[in-house]
């Protein structure tokens, strides 16, 4: 509650909408709740706000649950976890919004109103030519009506919504734990609508009473609810409830300086799942979008930033997603796991790729696979990405990387290495590397001139792990017969 002191647990609430993907902005703001909670020892409860029937995705609800556990979120009540406070989905809950919206009706702090969409509509296209102050604010038109008048309506079943009284000429004022205080004027408000002709509550009065009853002491979101938070207030003084702390949470800039949004280069959890980041990594490059941990310290742990997060460090000043620092600190966090742990993530997305059959199979080989291309990774894709030729042969050459390395004296040096190697025993790193090392001596070059083509033979690209580590992994036959192949492509192209 509002005088809620350090020490009290805390409860929080996370209240996402399922009429689409969870976002990085949502993320960020389940982060800092349950970053909140874990600190102080309190609660964080996931609610669903599907009261927008018209919109709901059943596919965005299953999204939103499989990114918070991605995360590393668990929610302590709500949808699948139980709780005191349930149901935890507002189109349950309707009868007890209809039963609050009563009680404001019955104590006279809200009204009943019978104005039609035309109406509306009519009103605010004269309000815009006339260019008035209050802009597209309802008239309260209804707000006057007489006991008769309204029985008369009802008793003819004329649709009609409720409405909150706004009371006039008053300061609605609060103190945000980020931003100080913040006053509106009442006359700046709206009769907001609380209660919609079809019987559902709008996100204001379902949003409040749910606080209220849930027991939520802080509510912690993002700063596009500023300017509703003085009519929950409203609602809140309607009641005679007490309202909670409330503390709203700097925006997120695109890196070209746009508002981050689902429009605007706000990609879904999941989606930078499927692209190859880790968990721990995007949930710690979140935390840090508009808090600071004190000192320099960027890499942390969960239970580290649990440790340090307070609201006294987040900041008010828009914080830029930058996704280079992103893939900076998932590299970072891919160096510190270990293979083994990568192993099921980075099968998952070989399993996309067209590999032969029976590919897969061999975990020593994935394992190594994996490790050689680990340190030279950002993402856990192009780990995938880069590696396809351990499992299948090249299916062409890099052009530039060919016409620099695949000429017509590279026949020669092919015929005598080729021979030697299908003979090389041992077939490893070293007696590998002692052989480019001598034949290169022997005919007098860099052993680059071997080096090179190789690779860009066995591989079809110019980068990638050690060369002969490479060679030793793909194993002899494999080996013998890629350069074999790129022979046969060198000596065609020479003669077309």
């Amino acid at each position: 509650m509002a005088d809620w002191k350090e020490g009290i647990p805390p409860v929080v609430r996370f209240a996402p909408s399922p009429t689409g993907y969870l976002h990085v902005g949502g993320a960020r703001t389940a982060l800092f709740n349950f970053l909140f909670a874990r600190h102080h020892g309190g609660r964080f409860i996931l609610r669903i706000e599907d009261t927008d029937q018209k919109r709901y995705q059943p596919e965005a609800l299953a999204e939103i649950y499989a990114s918070l556990k991605w995360l590393g979120l668990p929610w302590d009540e709500g949808p699948e976890a139980g709780g005191k406070d349930g149901p935890y989905f507002q189109s349950q809950r309707t009868a007890s919004y209809r039963s609050h919206a009563d009680q404001l009706l019955a104590a006279g702090k809200a009204y009943r109103c019978f104005c039609t969409e035309e109406r509306l509509t009519h009103l605010r296209e004269e309000q815009e030519k006339t260019k008035m102050a209050n802009g597209s604010g309802y008239d309260r038109h209804c707000r006057s009506l007489s006991e008769a008048e309204v029985e008369k309506l009802l008793a003819a079943a004329t649709p009609h919504v409720v409405r909150l009284k706004i009371p006039d000429a008053r300061a609605v004022a609060f103190h945000d734990l980020i931003r100080g205080d913040i006053a509106y004027d009442s006359a700046q408000l709206d009769d907001l609508v609380l209660l919609k002709s079809d019987g559902f509550p709008t996100y204001h009065l379902a949003n409040v009473v749910d606080d209220h009853l849930m027991g939520i002491t802080h509510v912690l979101r993002g700063d596009e609810w500023i300017a509703s938070t003085p009519k929950h207030i409203l609602i809140y003084e309607a009641f005679a409830w007490t309202p909670p702390v409330f503390a709203h949470m700097p925006v997120i800039l695109a890196p070209d300086g746009g508002k981050l949004s689902k429009r605007r280069g706000a990609a879904s959890v999941l989606d930078y799942q499927r692209s190859g980041f880790l968990p721990e990594a995007l949930r710690n490059f979140l935390a840090l979008l508009g808090w600071a941990p004190g000192g320099d310290r960027e890499i942390m742990t969960l239970d580290e930033m649990i440790a340090a997060f307070t609201l006294e460090r987040v900041q008010a000043k828009a914080a830029v997603f930058d996704e280079t620092k992103l893939e900076w600190m998932n590299g970072v966090y891919l160096q510190g796991r270990s293979i083994e742990s990568l192993l099921p993530d980075v099968r998952s997305l070989w399993e996309k790729m067209e590999l032969p059959a029976g590919a897969l199979e061999d975990e020593t080989y994935l394992k190594k696979v994996i490790a050689m291309f680990r340190e030279r990774s950002r993402k856990l894709s192009e780990i995938a990405e880069n590696s396809l030729y351990f499992f299948r042969d090249p299916r062409e050459y890099e052009p530039q990387a060919a016409r620099k390395h695949f000429k017509g004296e590279v026949l020669a040096l092919l015929d005598a290495l080729i021979p030697r190697i299908a003979k090389l025993e041992p077939f490893s790193h070293d007696s590998l590397e002692g052989l480019y090392r001598g034949l290169a001596e022997e005919k007098g070059i860099a052993a680059g001139k071997l080096i090179h083509p190789t690779r860009l033979a066995v591989s079809g690209v110019s980068f990638g792990p050690g060369l002969f580590e490479m060679l030793e992994a793909l194993g002899r036959e494999t080996v013998v017969r890629r350069l074999e192949r790129a022979r046969e492509h060198i000596a065609g192209g020479i003669k077309a």
